[in-house]
This record gives C-alpha cells, sequence and structure tokens, in this order.
C-alpha cells in the first residue's frame, strides 16, 4: 500500500484544527479507558490499521488488558464490559455506521441511561473525531508502524 499524502504538511492549520478537538475528547472528562475502546471499536469497524496500532498501544500502556482489546469486536458476547461501556460502544457503532443504522433510539436510550446529557455530547464528539481521523488515515493510507518502528513506537 502506497502512502498518498502527508495531511500535516499539506494542511497544518485543519490538522491543527483537529488536534485541539482531540485534545479536548481526551481530556473531557470521560475515564480514559473508555476513550481507547472507543477508538478502537470505531477504528475496528472503518478497518483503520494506523488507528487501531495507535489506540491498542496507548490502551495497554494506559493498563488495558490484551483480552479485553480481543475480544472488543465481540463485546456484545462477552462479559468483560461494563453496562457503561456497552452503552458507549453500541453508541460507537451506531454513530459509526450512521447511514446504516441512523442512531436508533434504543442505542440513544441506552446511552442516556449511563451518561449525562453533557457527557453523551462529550462522548459523541469522541466518536466524531476518530471517525474523521480513520478518514484521514485510510483515505491517504498512513502507514502503521511495522517492525522495527513498531518496537519504537511501543516505547514512546
Amino acid at each position: 500500500m502506497d502512502h498518498r499524502l502527508d495531511a500535516f504538511a499539506a494542511a497544518p492549520d485543519a490538522i491543527n484544527a483537529m488536534r485541539k478537538l482531540e485534545g479536548y475528547v481526551a481530556n473531557c472528562g470521560i475515564e480514559h479507558s473508555l476513550y481507547e475502546l472507543v477508538k478502537i471499536r470505531a477504528s475496528q469497524i472503518n478497518g483503520c490499521a494506523f488507528c487501531i496500532h495507535m489506540h491498542t498501544t496507548d490502551a495497554r500502556a494506559g493498563g488495558e488488558t490484551d483480552e479485553r482489546m480481543h475480544l472488543l469486536s465481540a463485546w456484545r458476547e462477552s462479559p468483560l464490559f461494563t453496562p457503561r461501556e456497552r452503552a458507549a460502544l453500541a453508541w460507537t457503532e451506531a454513530l459509526t455506521r450512521i447511514a446504516d443504522t441512523h442512531a436508533p433510539d434504543a442505542d440513544y436510550e441506552e446511552a442516556r441511561k449511563h451518561f449525562t446529557d453533557e457527557e453523551l455530547v462529550k462522548l459523541t464528539l469522541m466518536i466524531g473525531s476518530i471517525n474523521v481521523w480513520n478518514r484521514i488515515a485510510i483515505g491517504f493510507r498512513k502507514l502503521h508502524p511495522v517492525g522495527d518502528d513498531a518496537g519504537l513506537a511501543a516505547q514512546a
């Protein structure tokens, strides 16, 4: 797969705007473990290898278990996720697949049981931001670290 474009070099103001949004959602008060699960799950759905690599590395560094990350794509069938995480993951899937799901009422109502109105807006921005990053990485064919680069990225 050939890298198409360095979005960071081509449009630094645009990427800096995204970085500001990302900085906000990363520190908005939603627990970091949930932030990473949302980022990984949306990236799995979108097939973004770069973002899956980044967020599994970050999640592991933050104490997330490999077992939960391996089972994330099957979270509905696993008892390892809390009701709050399940509600966030359902909302993540609904919004990531918005053209197909149209954000079902059932997913929204379940999310409302576990998140305040403010948290639900923050969670929605979090989901939106990873979907933008996925589109940047996939669209411009940003390659995840491989080989020696992967070891260096894990140490960073």
